[in-house]
């Protein structure tokens, strides 16, 4: 499963199908092998508002290169991404029509325990067993559909919210 936390990064996926790696997380990242699959997960916090918004599956993508050391990183706030590799987004769900992992704590093997959940989230990529990519795959089938029926809206979300916190004079 691939964590994403902010909206700039989310934008940056989305438009370039393409990931990127902290050096920290270079052992974890170089696991991936093309034709590997991930579910695109979005935190609560994502798109700032985490008393709205939930933490959701939105969407399958499969890896179509290795990871390996960008000519230039990519950078978000203070944040550089030395590594990366090419994606296939392969379908999303709509804007807030995403599965919602709490809601399916008992049946996922990820959650041993259902209490402190969240806390297995707090990386950029969580390994997740047959078991439970069977059971998020069922999950997303439904509302899924090509990634570019649904990619504009979130993309049109980021962008006004960027043109809107540019336009607020500081």
């Amino acid at each position: 499963m691939l964590v994403i936390g902010d909206r700039e990064p989310l934008a940056w996926v989305l438009t370039e199908e393409r990931m990127a790696f902290t050096t920290g997380r270079a052992s974890l990242a170089r696991r991936l092998t093309p034709g590997d699959r991930l579910f695109l997960y979005t935190t609560r916090g994502c798109f700032r508002n985490p008393t709205r918004d939930r933490g959701r599956v939105i969407g399958e993508a499969t890896v179509k290169t290795t990871v390996t050391t960008l000519e230039k990183p990519v950078e978000f706030g203070d944040l550089a991404f030395p590594l990366g590799c090419h994606l296939h987004i392969t379908g999303l769900a709509a804007r807030a029509a995403g599965v919602q992992l709490g809601t399916m704590l008992d049946k996922l093997h990820l959650f041993p325990d259902p209490k402190t959940w969240s806390v297995r989230l707090r990386q950029v990529l969580v390994p997740i067993d047959a078991h439970d990519a069977t059971l998020l795959h069922g999950e997303l089938a439904s509302i899924m559909q090509p990634s570019h029926v649904h990619r504009p809206e979130y993309l049109s979300r980021y962008r006004s919210a960027a043109t809107d916190s540019a336009s607020t004079p500081a």
